[in-house]
């Protein structure tokens, strides 16, 4: 049997997307669409006050194309507390206007590949990297992947040398990149349908094609890398949220 690699957990993160009912949320009088864009407003300053404390972050964002309208990324410390977060927004008067079209749950993961620290809570760097502040950068990427299980291309019957130096040599990839991208890694074994999910913040969206692309001729994912549905989208700032909620 292979060595099972071992894992730091942190925050717990819900991809929560949604398509609205545009048709409804139009025929709506002006009072009433006021009166949902206040309630979600006053929700969106809970979510900051939440970040200030350091309790969680949650960004939310406009999806372009037709796999949802905005999707709102939720990172917190407990299950518990993901599902009352989702809960909450379920009951708003916006939220009924509006379809969960997709959702991924998962935690957000740190290898041992990579990350070997002798005391990982005493280590600022890592605890930073568990319990991430989402990016305020202006676009957003995800994905959700698997590693193969197929013939020779089974990733799990790799030794942990083999596992290691590929995942060295892929990650030297994505340190090119720093600066330019921020990728936040969740473990999802056991509680989605994928064994992982990418999420990647950038300024300029065209580095998501870059990276992706050149991660490709990387061992690690020209042989072993399973990719689900890519979803882009652009971050929905206060002030944008008011405009494209606006008839």
């Amino acid at each position: 049997m292979s060595e099972a690699v071992n894992t730091l957990e942190g925050w717990y993160a819900l991809h929560d997307f949604r398509s609205i009912d545009w048709a409804s949320w139009t025929s709506l009088s002006e009072a009433d669409r006021k009166e949902a864009v206040d309630e979600l407003m006053e929700f969106t300053r809970q979510w900051a006050k939440t970040e200030e404390n350091k309790q969680g972050s949650t960004s939310m964002f406009s999806i372009v194309g037709h796999k949802a309208d905005i999707a709102i990324i939720h990172m917190r410390p407990t299950l518990e507390e993901l599902d009352a977060v989702e809960t909450a927004f379920n009951k708003t008067f916006f939220a009924s206007f509006t379809v969960q079209s997709y959702s991924y749950v998962s935690v957000v993961e740190l290898s041992s590949y990579v990350s070997q620290a002798a005391n990982p809570e005493e280590d600022p760097a890592i605890q930073a990297r568990l319990k991430p502040i989402l990016p305020k950068t202006k676009h957003v990427c995800f994905y959700p992947m698997n590693k193969k299980r197929e013939g020779n291309d089974n990733w799990y019957m790799l030794s942990m040398e083999e596992r290691r130096g590929m995942m060295r040599s892929h990650g030297m990839i994505g340190r090119s990149y720093a600066g330019r991208v921020t990728q936040i890694i969740t473990g999802s074994v056991g509680f989605d349908d994928w064994e992982w999910g990418v999420t990647l913040f950038a300024d300029d969206p065209v580095v998501f094609k870059k990276l992706v692309y050149e991660m490709r001729f990387d061992e690690a994912s020209a042989r072993f890398g399973e990719f689900g549905t890519f979803i882009v989208g652009n971050r929905l700032t206060e002030g944008r949220l008011a405009d494209y909620l606006s008839v």
